[in-house]
Protein backbone atom coordinates (compact mmCIF):
# COMPACT_ATOMS: atom_id res chain seq x y z
CA UNK A 1 0.00 0.00 0.00
CA UNK A 2 1.55 3.49 -0.56
CA UNK A 3 1.94 5.31 2.26
CA UNK A 4 0.92 9.04 2.77
CA UNK A 5 2.80 12.05 1.70
CA UNK A 6 4.61 9.47 -1.02
CA UNK A 7 4.68 11.53 -3.63
CA UNK A 8 6.09 14.45 -1.64
CA UNK A 9 8.54 12.87 0.13
CA UNK A 10 11.89 14.44 0.64
CA UNK A 11 15.11 12.35 1.34
CA UNK A 12 18.50 13.22 1.69
CA UNK A 13 21.73 11.26 0.40
CA UNK A 14 24.66 10.50 -0.92
CA UNK A 15 26.04 13.36 -3.51
CA UNK A 16 23.17 14.92 -4.26
CA UNK A 17 23.13 16.07 -1.09
CA UNK A 18 26.39 16.86 -1.00
CA UNK A 19 26.44 19.43 -4.05
CA UNK A 20 23.56 20.84 -3.11
CA UNK A 21 25.23 21.64 0.24
CA UNK A 22 28.14 22.78 -1.82
CA UNK A 23 26.31 25.33 -4.29
CA UNK A 24 23.81 26.38 -1.31
CA UNK A 25 27.30 27.46 0.57
CA UNK A 26 28.90 29.32 -2.60
CA UNK A 27 25.66 31.54 -3.43
CA UNK A 28 25.11 32.10 0.03
CA UNK A 29 26.06 36.04 1.33
CA UNK A 30 27.19 35.05 4.25
CA UNK A 31 30.33 32.69 4.10
CA UNK A 32 30.11 31.87 7.72
CA UNK A 33 26.61 30.42 7.21
CA UNK A 34 26.66 26.86 8.99
CA UNK A 35 25.78 24.17 6.11
CA UNK A 36 22.46 21.89 6.50
CA UNK A 37 24.02 18.60 7.83
CA UNK A 38 23.40 15.82 5.60
CA UNK A 39 21.23 12.82 6.09
CA UNK A 40 17.99 14.07 7.44
CA UNK A 41 14.80 12.66 6.26
CA UNK A 42 11.18 14.77 5.24
CA UNK A 43 7.64 14.42 4.36
CA UNK A 44 5.96 17.89 3.33
CA UNK A 45 8.76 19.39 5.04
CA UNK A 46 12.30 20.94 3.60
CA UNK A 47 14.59 22.75 5.85
CA UNK A 48 16.34 25.91 4.74
CA UNK A 49 18.83 26.92 7.49
CA UNK A 50 20.59 25.84 9.75
CA UNK A 51 22.90 26.96 12.63
CA UNK A 52 25.53 25.29 14.93
CA UNK A 53 25.05 27.42 17.74
CA UNK A 54 28.79 28.24 17.89
CA UNK A 55 29.39 24.27 18.62
CA UNK A 56 26.67 24.97 21.71
CA UNK A 57 24.65 22.07 20.44
CA UNK A 58 21.72 21.11 22.68
CA UNK A 59 19.81 24.19 22.92
CA UNK A 60 16.18 23.73 24.10
CA UNK A 61 13.94 26.11 25.00
CA UNK A 62 13.06 29.10 22.35
CA UNK A 63 11.18 32.37 22.00
CA UNK A 64 11.74 35.11 19.28
CA UNK A 65 11.10 38.69 18.98
CA UNK A 66 11.17 41.17 15.71
CA UNK A 67 12.40 44.59 16.83
CA UNK A 68 13.59 47.38 14.64
CA UNK A 69 13.48 45.33 11.32
CA UNK A 70 15.39 42.31 12.82
CA UNK A 71 14.85 39.14 13.71
CA UNK A 72 15.99 37.40 16.92
CA UNK A 73 16.19 33.81 18.35
CA UNK A 74 16.66 33.35 21.94
CA UNK A 75 17.14 29.94 23.27
CA UNK A 76 17.87 28.00 26.78
CA UNK A 77 20.70 25.22 26.80
CA UNK A 78 20.86 21.46 28.12
CA UNK A 79 24.68 21.36 27.83
CA UNK A 80 26.01 24.91 29.10
CA UNK A 81 24.94 27.38 31.42
CA UNK A 82 23.32 30.44 29.50
CA UNK A 83 21.40 31.00 27.05
CA UNK A 84 22.28 32.23 23.18
CA UNK A 85 20.73 34.80 20.92
CA UNK A 86 20.62 34.26 17.10
CA UNK A 87 19.79 36.67 14.15
CA UNK A 88 17.48 34.70 12.21
CA UNK A 89 16.56 37.78 9.71
CA UNK A 90 17.63 35.72 6.74
CA UNK A 91 16.34 32.05 7.86
CA UNK A 92 18.46 30.83 5.65
CA UNK A 93 21.47 32.10 7.11
CA UNK A 94 20.99 32.02 10.65
CA UNK A 95 23.63 34.14 12.34
CA UNK A 96 25.15 33.59 15.92
CA UNK A 97 24.91 36.76 17.57
CA UNK A 98 25.97 36.33 21.80
CA UNK A 99 26.05 33.14 24.32
CA UNK A 100 24.96 35.09 27.20
CA UNK A 101 26.46 32.83 30.00
CA UNK A 102 25.33 31.90 33.70
CA UNK A 103 28.64 31.79 36.02
CA UNK A 104 27.06 28.64 38.56
CA UNK A 105 27.75 25.57 37.30
CA UNK A 106 25.57 22.46 38.34
CA UNK A 107 22.76 24.51 37.19
CA UNK A 108 20.06 24.12 34.16
CA UNK A 109 19.36 27.41 32.08
CA UNK A 110 17.06 25.22 29.83
CA UNK A 111 13.81 27.24 30.17
CA UNK A 112 13.30 30.85 29.18
CA UNK A 113 10.29 33.16 28.27
CA UNK A 114 10.25 36.80 27.26
CA UNK A 115 7.76 39.70 26.11
CA UNK A 116 8.36 43.02 25.02
CA UNK A 117 11.39 44.18 26.78
CA UNK A 118 11.72 42.05 29.39
CA UNK A 119 12.70 38.18 29.20
CA UNK A 120 12.53 35.29 32.08
CA UNK A 121 14.70 33.05 32.49
CA UNK A 122 14.85 29.65 34.56
CA UNK A 123 17.51 28.42 37.28
CA UNK A 124 17.26 24.81 39.11
CA UNK A 125 19.40 22.68 39.70
CA UNK A 126 20.35 20.12 37.30
CA UNK A 127 19.17 16.58 37.10
CA UNK A 128 22.00 13.69 38.11
CA UNK A 129 21.40 10.30 37.02
CA UNK A 130 23.45 10.45 33.86
CA UNK A 131 22.65 14.39 32.54
CA UNK A 132 25.60 15.66 34.30
CA UNK A 133 24.31 16.89 37.38
CA UNK A 134 25.14 16.74 40.55
CA UNK A 135 22.98 16.72 43.69
CA UNK A 136 25.85 16.96 46.56
CA UNK A 137 27.55 20.40 44.64
CA UNK A 138 26.31 23.95 44.92
CA UNK A 139 23.59 25.49 42.24
CA UNK A 140 21.53 28.58 41.10
CA UNK A 141 17.77 28.20 41.88
CA UNK A 142 14.81 30.77 40.64
CA UNK A 143 14.09 33.26 37.99
CA UNK A 144 16.10 35.95 36.73
CA UNK A 145 14.57 38.78 34.91
CA UNK A 146 16.53 40.73 32.03
CA UNK A 147 16.14 44.28 30.74
CA UNK A 148 15.88 42.93 26.75
CA UNK A 149 15.41 46.89 25.13
CA UNK A 150 18.80 46.38 23.53
CA UNK A 151 18.23 42.33 21.85
CA UNK A 152 21.68 41.71 22.07
CA UNK A 153 22.62 42.97 25.10
CA UNK A 154 20.29 41.39 27.96
CA UNK A 155 20.87 43.26 30.69
CA UNK A 156 20.11 41.60 34.42
CA UNK A 157 17.57 43.20 36.48
CA UNK A 158 16.73 40.98 39.22
CA UNK A 159 16.98 37.12 40.31
CA UNK A 160 14.51 35.98 42.78
CA UNK A 161 14.57 32.48 43.97
CA UNK A 162 12.74 29.58 45.54
CA UNK A 163 14.75 28.42 48.49
CA UNK A 164 14.39 25.14 46.92
CA UNK A 165 16.32 23.55 44.18
CA UNK A 166 14.62 26.00 41.77
CA UNK A 167 12.13 26.58 38.73
CA UNK A 168 11.77 23.94 35.87
CA UNK A 169 9.39 26.18 33.11
CA UNK A 170 7.72 29.04 33.07
CA UNK A 171 4.93 30.66 31.12
CA UNK A 172 4.90 34.68 30.28
CA UNK A 173 2.50 36.14 28.24
CA UNK A 174 3.00 39.50 29.14
CA UNK A 175 1.28 41.84 31.60
CA UNK A 176 2.00 41.39 35.32
CA UNK A 177 2.29 37.53 36.54
CA UNK A 178 4.64 35.12 35.31
CA UNK A 179 3.65 31.44 36.08
CA UNK A 180 5.97 29.30 37.45
CA UNK A 181 6.54 25.45 37.77
CA UNK A 182 8.69 25.52 41.11
CA UNK A 183 10.02 23.65 43.70
CA UNK A 184 8.88 25.36 46.76
CA UNK A 185 9.60 24.55 50.64
CA UNK A 186 7.21 22.27 52.17
CA UNK A 187 6.19 20.66 49.03
CA UNK A 188 6.64 17.51 47.17
CA UNK A 189 7.36 18.14 43.69
CA UNK A 190 6.36 21.39 41.79
CA UNK A 191 3.77 23.54 42.15
CA UNK A 192 2.17 26.44 40.24
CA UNK A 193 3.30 29.71 41.49
CA UNK A 194 2.70 32.98 39.95
CA UNK A 195 5.16 35.75 39.89
CA UNK A 196 4.48 39.80 40.21
CA UNK A 197 6.85 40.74 38.10
CA UNK A 198 5.25 44.55 37.27
CA UNK A 199 8.17 45.63 38.90
CA UNK A 200 11.19 43.63 37.44
CA UNK A 201 13.38 44.85 40.25
CA UNK A 202 11.33 43.72 42.84
CA UNK A 203 9.07 40.58 42.00
CA UNK A 204 7.28 38.72 44.25
CA UNK A 205 5.04 35.51 44.44
CA UNK A 206 1.26 36.98 43.54
CA UNK A 207 -0.49 33.21 44.37
CA UNK A 208 0.15 29.55 44.41
CA UNK A 209 -2.32 26.51 43.51
CA UNK A 210 -1.66 22.72 43.91
CA UNK A 211 -2.68 19.53 44.07
CA UNK A 212 -3.91 17.91 47.41
CA UNK A 213 -0.80 15.76 48.52
CA UNK A 214 2.03 17.97 47.60
CA UNK A 215 2.07 19.81 50.94
CA UNK A 216 3.81 17.82 53.04
CA UNK A 217 1.71 18.20 56.05
CA UNK A 218 -0.90 16.55 53.70
CA UNK A 219 -0.99 12.51 53.10
CA UNK A 220 1.61 11.72 50.63
CA UNK A 221 -0.26 10.66 47.33
CA UNK A 222 0.57 7.03 46.29
CA UNK A 223 2.27 8.16 43.32
CA UNK A 224 4.16 11.20 42.09
CA UNK A 225 2.44 14.77 41.45
CA UNK A 226 4.14 17.29 40.21
CA UNK A 227 3.15 20.71 37.75
CA UNK A 228 5.19 20.56 34.55
CA UNK A 229 4.41 23.65 33.46
CA UNK A 230 3.78 26.19 32.21
CA UNK A 231 -0.22 27.33 32.59
CA UNK A 232 -1.82 28.50 29.52
CA UNK A 233 -3.79 31.86 30.07
CA UNK A 234 -6.88 32.83 28.65
CA UNK A 235 -8.20 35.70 30.53
CA UNK A 236 -9.41 34.42 33.87
CA UNK A 237 -8.77 31.13 32.84
CA UNK A 238 -5.82 28.92 33.19
CA UNK A 239 -5.04 25.54 31.84
CA UNK A 240 -2.65 22.91 33.04
CA UNK A 241 -0.78 19.83 32.44
CA UNK A 242 -0.68 18.81 35.98
CA UNK A 243 1.87 15.23 36.20
CA UNK A 244 -1.42 13.05 35.72
CA UNK A 245 -4.25 15.08 34.73
CA UNK A 246 -5.59 18.36 32.96
CA UNK A 247 -6.42 20.74 35.39
CA UNK A 248 -8.72 24.05 34.74
CA UNK A 249 -8.26 26.97 37.17
CA UNK A 250 -10.16 30.00 37.72
CA UNK A 251 -7.63 32.96 38.55
CA UNK A 252 -9.88 35.89 38.40
CA UNK A 253 -8.40 35.82 42.19
CA UNK A 254 -4.52 35.64 41.25
CA UNK A 255 -4.14 34.82 45.06
CA UNK A 256 -6.94 32.30 45.25
CA UNK A 257 -7.03 30.00 41.92
CA UNK A 258 -9.67 27.53 42.05
CA UNK A 259 -10.20 24.78 40.55
CA UNK A 260 -12.93 24.63 37.64
CA UNK A 261 -12.17 20.79 36.83
CA UNK A 262 -9.51 18.26 36.60
CA UNK A 263 -9.48 15.32 33.52
CA UNK A 264 -7.20 12.52 34.63
CA UNK A 265 -4.89 10.66 32.17
CA UNK A 266 -3.08 9.02 34.55
CA UNK A 267 -3.61 5.92 34.09
CA UNK A 268 -4.31 4.79 31.24
CA UNK A 269 -1.55 7.32 29.34
CA UNK A 270 1.92 7.00 31.14
CA UNK A 271 5.19 7.83 29.14
CA UNK A 272 6.52 9.15 32.64
CA UNK A 273 4.58 12.57 32.40
CA UNK A 274 1.06 11.37 31.45
CA UNK A 275 0.31 15.30 30.96
CA UNK A 276 3.45 17.68 29.94
CA UNK A 277 1.65 20.28 28.75
CA UNK A 278 -1.36 21.81 26.94
CA UNK A 279 -1.58 24.50 24.41
CA UNK A 280 -4.98 25.88 24.30
CA UNK A 281 -6.70 26.13 20.30
CA UNK A 282 -9.17 29.57 21.46
CA UNK A 283 -11.33 29.45 18.71
CA UNK A 284 -12.00 25.55 18.67
CA UNK A 285 -12.42 25.60 22.36
CA UNK A 286 -9.36 22.57 22.14
CA UNK A 287 -6.60 21.84 24.01
CA UNK A 288 -3.66 19.36 22.45
CA UNK A 289 -2.55 17.55 25.77
CA UNK A 290 0.36 15.56 25.75
CA UNK A 291 2.80 13.36 27.53
CA UNK A 292 6.42 13.48 27.95
CA UNK A 293 8.28 10.10 27.25
CA UNK A 294 11.11 9.56 29.82
CA UNK A 295 12.13 5.85 29.09
CA UNK A 296 14.84 5.82 26.36
CA UNK A 297 18.00 7.53 28.09
CA UNK A 298 19.72 4.57 28.94
CA UNK A 299 19.70 0.55 28.81
CA UNK A 300 18.21 0.04 31.78
CA UNK A 301 14.98 1.63 30.52
CA UNK A 302 13.93 0.53 26.76
CA UNK A 303 12.10 2.94 25.43
CA UNK A 304 8.06 2.63 25.19
CA UNK A 305 8.42 0.29 28.03
CA UNK A 306 5.44 1.72 30.01
CA UNK A 307 1.81 2.97 28.85
CA UNK A 308 1.19 4.31 25.78
CA UNK A 309 1.56 7.62 26.02
CA UNK A 310 -0.77 10.87 25.70
CA UNK A 311 -1.12 12.65 22.51
CA UNK A 312 -4.69 13.99 21.80
CA UNK A 313 -7.43 16.58 22.05
CA UNK A 314 -9.49 18.00 24.95
CA UNK A 315 -12.78 19.58 24.14
CA UNK A 316 -12.91 22.68 26.40
CA UNK A 317 -16.57 24.13 25.21
CA UNK A 318 -17.67 23.68 28.72
CA UNK A 319 -14.40 24.38 31.01
CA UNK A 320 -16.05 22.07 34.18
CA UNK A 321 -16.90 18.94 32.08
CA UNK A 322 -13.38 18.43 29.52
CA UNK A 323 -13.45 15.39 27.75
CA UNK A 324 -11.07 13.67 25.29
CA UNK A 325 -12.28 13.77 21.95
CA UNK A 326 -9.52 12.03 19.78
CA UNK A 327 -5.94 10.73 19.34
CA UNK A 328 -2.86 11.49 17.28
CA UNK A 329 -2.06 8.34 15.27
CA UNK A 330 1.53 7.14 16.44
CA UNK A 331 4.57 8.19 14.01
CA UNK A 332 6.22 5.26 11.00
CA UNK A 333 9.31 4.94 9.93
CA UNK A 334 10.44 5.08 6.38
CA UNK A 335 9.95 1.80 4.93
CA UNK A 336 13.21 0.16 4.65
CA UNK A 337 14.80 1.57 8.05
CA UNK A 338 17.17 -0.58 9.73
CA UNK A 339 14.15 -0.56 12.94
CA UNK A 340 10.71 -1.20 12.43
CA UNK A 341 9.13 1.06 14.85
CA UNK A 342 11.07 4.29 16.45
CA UNK A 343 10.32 2.52 20.04
CA UNK A 344 13.10 0.20 18.20
CA UNK A 345 15.60 3.53 17.11
CA UNK A 346 16.90 4.06 20.42
CA UNK A 347 16.98 6.84 22.59
CA UNK A 348 13.59 8.49 23.83
CA UNK A 349 9.95 7.89 21.42
CA UNK A 350 6.96 10.30 21.72
CA UNK A 351 5.45 13.47 22.18
CA UNK A 352 7.76 16.64 24.18
CA UNK A 353 6.82 19.92 22.76
CA UNK A 354 4.72 22.01 20.80
CA UNK A 355 4.20 26.00 19.37
CA UNK A 356 3.31 27.13 22.66
CA UNK A 357 4.82 30.54 22.37
CA UNK A 358 2.17 32.26 20.28
CA UNK A 359 1.10 34.46 22.80
CA UNK A 360 4.10 36.36 21.32
CA UNK A 361 3.05 38.95 18.65
CA UNK A 362 5.79 37.34 16.46
CA UNK A 363 4.84 33.80 16.81
CA UNK A 364 2.19 32.04 15.03
CA UNK A 365 -0.96 31.60 15.93
CA UNK A 366 -2.82 27.83 16.71
CA UNK A 367 -4.49 26.79 13.49
CA UNK A 368 -5.47 23.64 11.87
CA UNK A 369 -1.89 22.63 12.35
CA UNK A 370 -0.30 21.26 15.38
CA UNK A 371 3.79 21.58 15.69
CA UNK A 372 4.54 18.44 17.77
CA UNK A 373 8.57 17.31 18.81
CA UNK A 374 9.20 13.62 19.08
CA UNK A 375 12.43 12.80 20.24
CA UNK A 376 13.92 10.57 17.96
CA UNK A 377 10.81 10.72 15.12
CA UNK A 378 11.42 14.61 15.17
CA UNK A 379 8.97 16.95 14.45
CA UNK A 380 5.33 15.65 13.59
CA UNK A 381 3.14 18.00 11.83
CA UNK A 382 -0.57 16.92 12.29
CA UNK A 383 -3.77 18.64 10.72
CA UNK A 384 -7.01 18.84 12.94
CA UNK A 385 -9.23 20.15 10.83
CA UNK A 386 -11.40 17.49 11.81
CA UNK A 387 -10.74 17.12 15.44
CA UNK A 388 -11.75 13.79 15.62
CA UNK A 389 -9.68 12.30 13.15
CA UNK A 390 -5.96 14.40 13.43
CA UNK A 391 -4.26 12.99 10.55
CA UNK A 392 -0.14 13.48 10.24
CA UNK A 393 0.51 16.12 7.34
CA UNK A 394 4.08 16.16 7.20
CA UNK A 395 7.31 15.59 9.06
CA UNK A 396 10.93 16.17 9.89
CA UNK A 397 13.73 13.92 11.11
CA UNK A 398 17.00 15.33 11.68
CA UNK A 399 20.50 12.99 10.87
CA UNK A 400 22.04 10.66 12.89
CA UNK A 401 24.65 13.18 15.02
CA UNK A 402 28.08 12.67 14.12
CA UNK A 403 29.39 13.41 17.41
CA UNK A 404 28.39 13.70 21.00
CA UNK A 405 27.07 16.70 22.21
CA UNK A 406 25.83 15.64 25.86
CA UNK A 407 25.47 12.46 27.39
CA UNK A 408 22.23 12.08 27.40
CA UNK A 409 21.06 9.28 25.37
CA UNK A 410 23.35 7.11 27.35
CA UNK A 411 23.53 4.39 25.06
CA UNK A 412 22.27 4.67 21.39
CA UNK A 413 23.28 8.14 19.65
CA UNK A 414 20.09 8.86 17.90
CA UNK A 415 19.06 12.91 17.39
CA UNK A 416 16.25 13.63 20.38
CA UNK A 417 14.45 16.68 19.29
CA UNK A 418 13.39 18.58 22.05
CA UNK A 419 11.85 21.96 20.97
CA UNK A 420 9.51 23.61 18.18
CA UNK A 421 8.70 27.53 17.46
CA UNK A 422 7.06 28.75 14.26
CA UNK A 423 7.28 32.63 13.61
CA UNK A 424 4.75 34.52 11.40
CA UNK A 425 6.67 34.28 8.41
CA UNK A 426 6.02 30.27 7.91
CA UNK A 427 9.57 29.69 9.04
CA UNK A 428 9.94 26.78 11.99
CA UNK A 429 12.70 26.45 14.32
CA UNK A 430 13.23 23.09 16.31
CA UNK A 431 16.06 22.14 18.63
CA UNK A 432 17.83 18.89 18.89
CA UNK A 433 19.96 17.49 22.15
CA UNK A 434 23.10 16.70 20.01
CA UNK A 435 22.18 19.43 16.56
CA UNK A 436 22.01 23.11 16.60
CA UNK A 437 19.04 24.62 15.22
CA UNK A 438 17.26 23.53 12.06
CA UNK A 439 15.07 25.92 10.51
CA UNK A 440 12.00 24.33 8.63
CA UNK A 441 9.38 25.19 6.01
CA UNK A 442 6.13 22.80 5.49
CA UNK A 443 5.29 22.57 2.02
CA UNK A 444 2.13 20.70 2.84
CA UNK A 445 -1.87 21.01 2.95
CA UNK A 446 -3.23 23.76 5.06
CA UNK A 447 -0.16 25.74 5.10
CA UNK A 448 -1.03 28.66 7.19
CA UNK A 449 -0.40 31.74 4.89
CA UNK A 450 2.38 34.02 6.68
CA UNK A 451 1.30 37.06 8.14
CA UNK A 452 4.50 38.91 8.32
CA UNK A 453 6.85 40.03 5.76
CA UNK A 454 10.23 38.28 5.38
Amino acid sequence: MERPFESSLLRTIGVLVSAALLMFVISSPRAHADQIPAGWEASNMKPVGYTAMDGRGGAFKMAIRKINGRWYLYTGHLWHRGWSIVDVTDPANPEYVKFVPWPQDNTWTIQMELHDNLMVTALQRAQANGWGGDSSKPFDEGVVLWDISDPVNPKQISHWKTGSTGVHRLGYPGGMYVNLAANMPGFRGQILVFLDVSDPKNPKEAGRWWEYGQKEDEPAPPGPISFHGPAIIDGNTAYLGYSNEVAILDISDIAHPKTISELKMGPPFGGGIPVHDVMFIPDRKLLYAHSESTTGDNANVAPCSGPLFLSGLVDVKDPAKPRLISLFPLPVPLAGESYKDFCDKGGRFGPHNTNLEYHLPDVEKPGNLIYATYFNAGLRVFNIENPRVPTEAGWFVPPTPTQRQGPIPINTLVNQTEDVLVDTRGNIYITDKQWGVFVLRYTGKGQPRATAAD
